[in-house]
């Protein structure tokens, strides 16, 4: 294990944020000889209730684990305002998400290069993603073994999925060999970030598994107050630590991975972003640069939930006698109802023709849920599946500004899901593509009823109400410091992922996405701290 120090030596290099990619560009700088010292504000991930994967709901909105940010109203989904999960832990959002492991669209990177991403195409992330990955299914030309992040089968298996599977091929979907590989469209199996059935979070594989070079200093429970700047050039941070305020210095710079909601804050907070919002903040400007906060996306989706018959679900484990095994099942064997992720199998489709990539994700899960009044996830009490349709590549762009100049203060956030009517439409199709995939033979025999939407809402009117409704986000936040080119007025960091026009401070984290990629966005973020490591390494090389 990492030293976790209190009185940290000069490091060459300080990271702020041990998660998804802090964790990762921490471990990679620590092998190569670089002495890091890593600053993390939330505890250790050494807890049973992120490494057990089915206790995700007990981390999530969890203000010990989660910093449970709040959005403003969203009018577009009838002034609700919703709670954004961000980890508070090491590992971050792979230490507290739902473990399913997805790469993206080769068009996703393709197309991030023409954003003005140079060196970030498909066949460019390729290597970090092969390098990053410990595949249960072997290795080949797209897939990796021997990396820091295991990526395993769902050991939660119930034949109702293998139904919905045959039943999505019934409709048209072709089977995938595997969507992380060669052809990242049709349907398969959901493949998860776990090791023998643990959660395997950056913080697992980059740090505890880190092999050779120094020890990473980590320091907990250390919140990150602002950068130093002097003369242009990142020196340093201020941080608070046991009620204390402090500086550390660094040698050569720092790197700033605290996430797509964080990132942006501690850059304002350090007088970098739009000078007119940081006056008006109170905050001295360092470094103009207006697009620091601005390009914020997230994915967008709702349920079908359909009630089952005369086959089992994970609803049914989890209570009795069948709850019981399943906790004896997790301790003998590390199987059954306790390692679940949120996703049991997927399929990528395109929802109408012409479109370069697939724009809907359709996701089975053997269980379904309710929301508690705090916007938790609580299992239904009966046999029952869910099925979600996510909206890959939303129209609308959020931004996230200052609350104000209290370094302590969340983030303000605006964001609206679904204020792009063609978004609405495209999530109504993909509602037609479920239940079309639920009305084939190999699963209908299973299916008692449609609880949500409901059979009562058919036409397409009623979908789009209902859609506005019941919508919600899927917590993937990206580009709110995003790569571009020296053209791009807004870009905030180069291709190298360095700040533009200041020395020794880089991003690396999603909120240097320029657009969301095709699925989950972990593993793509993993990949960012993964090979952004290599950048920073050039640039000391260089230096």
């Amino acid at each position: 294990m990492p030293e976790i120090s209190d009185t940290p030596e000069t490091p060459d290099i300080i990271v702020i944020g041990g998660g998804s990619a802090g964790a990762a560009m921490a471990g990679r700088l620590a092998e190569a000889g670089v002495r890091v010292t890593l600053v993390e504000a939330g505890r250790t991930d050494r807890h049973y209730r992120s490494r057990i994967p089915a206790l995700t709901s007990a981390v999530v909105q969890n203000p010990d684990f989660d910093w449970c940010y709040q959005v403003e109203p969203d009018p577009s989904l009838g002034g609700r305002a919703d709670i954004w999960p961000a980890g508070k832990l090491l590992g971050g959002g792979s230490a507290l998400n739902g473990m399913m492991f997805i790469r993206g669209h080769r068009w996703d990177y393709d197309h991030w290069a023409e954003l003005g991403a140079k060196g970030w195409e498909y066949q460019s992330v390729l290597p970090y993603f092969r390098r990053m990955e410990d595949n249960e299914r072997g290795a080949d030309a797209w897939r990796g073994t021997g990396g820091p992040v295991a990526v395993s089968e769902g050991r939660a298996r119930y034949p109702i999925t293998e139904s919905w599977i045959e039943a999505a091929q019934a409709a048209g979907i072709e089977r995938s060999p595997d969507l992380n590989g060669e052809r990242a469209e049709g349907v398969d199996y959901v493949q998860v970030s776990q090791r023998g059935g643990l959660r395997c979070s950056t913080a697992r594989g980059y740090l505890e598994g880190r092999k050779g070079g120094n020890a990473p200093q980590i320091l907990l429970e250390a919140q990150v107050t602002r950068i130093l700047i002097e003369d242009g050039k990142a020196t340093g941070i201020a941080y608070r630590q046991d009620g204390q305020d402090r500086v550390l210095r660094a040698k050569q710079g720092v790197v700033l991975s605290a996430g797509a909601m964080n990132t942006p804050r501690l850059l304002m907070l350090s007088g970098i972003g739009p000078a007119a919002h940081l006056r008006d903040k109170g905050v001295a400007v360092v470094h103009d640069l207006p697009g620091v906060g601005r390009n914020l996306q997230d994915h967008v989706g709702t349920h079908l939930v359909n009630g089952i018959r005369d086959t089992h679900t994970l609803n049914n484990d989890a209570h009795g006698l069948r709850g019981a095994w399943q906790v004896l099942q997790f301790a003998l064997a590390r199987k059954g109802a306790l390692t679940t992720s949120i996703g049991h199998a997927q399929a990528f489709v395109r929802g109408r023709p012409g479109l370069p990539a697939p724009n809907l994700q359709i996701s089975f899960a053997a269980f379904a849920f309710d929301f508690d009044e705090r916007g938790r996830l609580v299992l239904r009490n009966d046999a029952a599946v869910s099925t979600l349709i996510g909206l890959m590549r939303p129209g609308h762009r959020g931004h996230i500004e200052l609350r104000s100049n209290d370094p302590f203060a969340p983030p303000a956030i605006f964001h609206q899901q679904l204020s792009h009517e063609e978004d609405v439409e495209q999530i109504v199709e993909g509602i037609g593509i479920a239940r079309g995939i639920m009305a084939q033979s190999p699963i209908a025999r299973f299916v008692k009823s449609e609880v949500r939407p409901g059979a009562a809402l058919s036409t397409p009117e009623q979908l789009r109400d209902y859609v506005r409704m019941a919508s919600i986000p899927l917590y993937h936040p990206v580009g709110t410091a995003k790569i571009g080119g020296a053209d791009d007025p807004m870009a905030v960091v180069d291709p190298d992922l360095k700040v533009i026009g200041l020395d020794g401070l880089w991003v690396a984290d999603a909120s240097v996405m320029p657009s969301l990629p095709q699925g989950n966005t972990n593993a793509t973020a993993i990949m960012i701290g993964d090979k952004g490591a290599d950048h920073v390494l050039k640039a000391l090389r260089r230096n």
